[in-house]
C-alpha cells in the first residue's frame, strides 16, 4: 500500500472530530511521518469546536504526561479546517463522519466520488447503515467504499469494526484495516448486515433495559448498577444510552427493524417518549439522568 499521508474527514461532530484527531496524534511522534488531517465541514460553527475540542484534549494530554507539549503542537499543526471540499481534493483517504441520514450519506458521497483521486478510498463511519446501500451511490467505484466504525470516545477506544460491502474489494479492505493499525486501532472485520456485530448485539440490550425500566422492573440507577456489578460492565446500558445518544438509539433500532423486517428491534416506547421530549442524554443536558451544564 502507498503510504497515506493525508486524509480528509467529512463531519466535524463528535466522531469526526475524534477521528481527525487520533489520525494526527497517532503518528505526532513523526516516527512513520505525520499525518495530515483535513477537518471538513460545512458549518463555521462546528468546525470551531472541532478546533477548541483538539486544542483542549492536547493540552490535556500534555498536563497528564501522555504527550509532550512538542508532540501536541506537531499534531494541532497536521490538522487544518475547511468548510469546502474541494480544499482537500489532494487527501490519500477520506472518511465520511456526517449525522447518521442515509441520504445525507448519498449525497456526501456522490461529492467524495466528484472530487478525490479513483485510488482515494471512500470509507464511511456509519454504525448501521448499509454499505452496500451507500456504495450505490458511487456506482462504479463501489469496490472502494468501506466501513470504517471508530467507537466514541474515538482517541481512547481501541476497536474499528471495518465493514466490507457487497462489491467492496479486497485491496480496499486490507487497506482499511492497515490504515487502522497504523491509527493506533485494532481494526476487526464484519459483513454488511444491519447493525454490524456491535449494534447488533448492544441496542437490544438497551433496548430490553428501558422495557425493564418502563415495566417498573427497577428504577434506571438500580438497572446500571445490577448490570456493572453483576455482569462487569463498565458502564450501565441506561446510562451508555445517554452517552451514546437516546436519539441515535432510536435511529439505529429503526434501521434494524426495518433491515431485518422484524419488530422486536422497535424502540420501546419509553426511549421514543424520551427523545419526543428532546431529553437526548448528555448532549441535552438530560436523559435518562440529568447533567451539570457543560463548561
Amino acid at each position: 500500500m502507498s503510504q497515506v499521508r493525508s486524509i480528509a474527514v467529512i463531519g466535524a461532530g463528535t466522531m469526526g472530530s475524534g477521528i481527525a484527531l487520533t489520525a494526527a496524534t497517532a503518528t505526532a511522534a513523526g516516527s512513520r511521518g505525520g499525518i495530515k488531517v483535513f477537518q471538513i465541514d460545512v458549518s463555521a460553527e462546528q468546525l470551531q469546536r472541532a478546533r477548541t475540542y483538539h486544542e483542549k484534549t492536547l493540552k490535556r494530554n500534555v498536563e497528564k504526561s501522555r504527550m509532550t507539549q512538542a508532540q501536541a503542537e506537531e499534531a494541532m499543526a497536521l490538522v487544518s479546517y475547511h468548510s469546502d471540499l474541494a480544499e482537500a481534493a489532494d487527501a490519500d483517504w477520506a472518511v465520511e463522519a456526517v449525522m447518521e441520514d442515509i441520504d445525507l450519506k448519498k449525497a456526501v458521497f456522490g461529492k467524495m466520488q466528484a472530487t478525490f483521486r479513483p485510488d482515494v478510498v471512500l470509507a464511511t463511519n456509519t454504525s448501521s447503515i448499509s454499505i452496500t446501500e451507500l456504495a450505490a451511490a458511487v456506482g462504479a467505484d463501489a469496490p472502494r467504499v468501506v466501513g470504517m466504525h471508530f467507537f466514541n470516545p474515538v482517541p481512547v477506544m481501541k476497536l474499528v469494526e471495518v465493514i466490507k460491502g457487497r462489491q467492496t474489494s479486497e485491496e480496499t479492505t486490507r487497506r482499511t484495516i492497515e490504515l487502522a493499525k497504523l491509527m493506533g486501532k485494532s481494526p476487526v472485520p464484519a459483513n454488511d448486515r444491519p447493525g454490524f456485530v456491535s449494534n447488533r448485539v448492544l441496542m437490544p440490550l438497551i433496548n430490553e433495559a428501558f422495557y425493564a425500566w418502563a415495566e417498573g422492573v427497577a428504577e434506571p440507577r438500580h438497572i446500571d448498577e445490577i448490570m456493572t456489578l453483576g455482569c462487569n460492565f463498565p458502564m450501565g446500558p441506561l446510562r451508555l444510552a445517554d452517552y451514546i445518544g437516546l436519539d441515535v438509539c432510536v435511529m439505529i433500532l429503526n434501521v434494524m427493524r426495518e433491515g431485518f423486517g422484524n419488530d422486536k428491534y422497535a424502540p420501546c416506547p419509553k426511549l421514543v417518549e424520551l427523545v419526543e421530549q428532546g431529553r437526548l442524554g448528555d448532549k441535552s443536558g438530560s436523559g435518562v439522568y440529568e447533567y451539570p451544564p457543560r463548561s
